[in-house]
């Protein structure tokens, strides 16, 4: 029996053996029932299952586990993605949920459909908007959702705008909503302070601008101060201000989008409303709308009508963006989440991560080789850039090589090479939830990096040195691999032969 590495867990396919069964199942138990079926609906080749014991597939499934870094292990300062912690209050409502059916008579499930109506009105008031819709299963779908809203109201009006324009501090979905609704994508670029440059906005907007996409405080985590004259640009051409809700976590209960001027709001509740994000998912998200644009809300939406909740069809609705109501669960683990926090404690969210990252900042601050970007004493709200250029060209050291070497520290890698305004961007979110000392750690931990990176670059370039799995080789793992090197030599070395890894 050979001894398998933890840094080199097989695949549960590479494990298996074809002789092996975990149990088994005799013949004359099984219906014969290919005579009643033609042959053809049977597959004509082998199916490569893998065979194990039991207890095997429950170690390789538990050594897998005890491989994953989660939020629950540590800091996780992925900055533009908010993956702060989740309270485990949390999965009780979610539980709560998973027992009814979607397709139920309304009247059997008014408790779920008051709770995500309630929700509903929380996000109108969080964000200034006249009315949300659930329906939407992430975040990208809201952002989707918006572009074309704006595009039927342009054609119901008989109006012809074909080009949306997007902050180049811009998350990525942006210019891909856009582009998928079949607008032409313009970018607007940003001035020296790391602001969108208002000038050059007013000459790109025209009449044939649909809108343009925002978010404030924007990617590299500044309030964009000039919103107001912003909003009065776009509107005065009869474009649409679209909020992208991906840093709301930086203002929440602070300001709202609708009072800056927004007219579609988009909200990330795997982000900023403490829904799990990413492989522990599935996300949720809201998008909401001011004025005409409710009539076109993907359906459905939810209406109190004497005292009982009705599921309504906007008037010119967009159609559906998911099957039935979203993702309930989720939406009622950041209705439970609300709850806990209280009007009070949503403001916390903004003033405790904007306090976060500045107290980050200050600890920072001389690391040499780490720039601040852009390099000012403008305050940063949820989230901070920095850039490694100054490593990269004086000591060879990259942005990618401080985030692999933090990982030996018991940290998450941050965000780096985004947003693209930056060379050697590193961007970090820590939280409104990360206790003291994990700020005092990340920080210590990204000195002792630099300070290695200056006397001993190499020793920083071949991190990490701690972790389940070394560096891998980028290109390499893209490629398509149907088992690892260091399998094959084991599984040879089962059969007598003589080889070496």
């Amino acid at each position: 029996m050979w001894k398998q590495a933890r840094w080199e867990e097989p695949l549960i396919h590479e494990i298996g053996d074809t002789r092996t069964n975990g149990f088994l199942i005799s013949k004359e138990d099984v219906p014969d029932v290919a005579s009643n079926v033609k042959s053809r609906a049977f597959k004509r080749t082998v199916v490569n299952m893998p065979g194990l014991h039991e207890i095997e597939v429950v170690r390789h499934f538990i050594r897998l586990s005890q491989m994953n870094f989660g939020v629950d292990n540590g800091i996780m300062p992925l900055g533009s993605c908010t993956m702060k912690y989740n309270p485990k209050a949390e999965v009780i409502g979610q539980e709560l949920v998973e027992t009814f059916h979607p397709s139920q008579d309304p009247s059997t499930v008014q408790g779920i459909l008051e709770t995500l109506y309630e929700l509903q009105t929380i996000f109108e008031e969080l964000t200034g908007m006249d009315r949300c819709s659930l329906a939407v299963p992430a975040g990208s779908s809201g952002e989707l959702a918006g572009v074309l809203m704006i595009k039927k109201l342009n054609i119901d009006n008989g109006i012809n705008k074909d080009e949306i324009l997007v902050a180049d501090t811009a998350h990525g979905t942006n210019p891909a909503s856009a582009s998928m609704a079949g607008f032409k994508v313009i970018y607007v670029k940003s001035n020296e302070e790391g602001l969108l440059d208002l000038n050059i906005l007013k000459n790109i907007v025209s009449d044939k601008t649909a809108g343009l996409m925002l978010t404030n405080p924007n990617t590299l985590g500044l309030f964009e101060q000039n919103i107001l004259e912003i909003s009065k640009v776009v509107h005065e051409k009869g474009g649409k201000l679209y909020y992208d809700g991906a840093n709301l976590n930086g203002i929440l209960g602070i300001v709202r989008p609708g009072d800056m001027g927004f007219d579609i709001v988009h909200l990330n509740l795997h982000k900023t409303f403490a829904v799990p994000h990413g492989g522990g998912g599935p996300g949720a998200a809201a998008v909401c709308a001011k004025n005409e644009l409710t009539d076109y809300l993907p359906s459905p939406v939810l209406i109190k009508q004497d005292n009982r909740i009705l599921i309504k069809e906007p008037e010119k609705t967009i159609g559906k963006m998911s099957s039935y109501f979203g993702n309930v669960g989720n939406l009622v683990r950041a209705y439970v989440y609300l709850l806990g926090l209280g009007g009070e404690g949503v403001r916390s969210v903004a003033i405790m991560s904007t306090l976060a990252t500045n107290y980050l900042i200050t600890k920072l601050k001389g690391v040499e080789g780490l720039t601040l970007f852009p390099n000012n004493s403008r305050i940063r709200k949820h989230e901070v850039v920095f850039s490694a250029k100054n490593a990269k060209d004086s000591y060879g050291v990259s942005a990618e090589d401080i985030a692999k070497s933090i990982l030996d520290y018991g940290i998450y890698a941050p965000t780096i090479y985004f947003p693209q305004l930056a060379e050697e961007a590193i961007m970090i979110e820590p939280t409104e939830g990360e206790p003291l000392y994990a700020l005092e750690l990340l920080a210590e931990a990204l000195r002792k990096i630099m300070e290695t990176a200056r006397k001993e670059p190499e020793k920083i370039r071949m991190s990490p040195y701690n972790t389940s799995v070394r560096r891998i080789d980028n290109v390499y793992a893209n490629k398509p691999t149907t088992i690892t090197p260091t399998y094959r030599v084991l599984k040879r070395r089962e059969r007598g032969e003589n080889v070496t890894l």
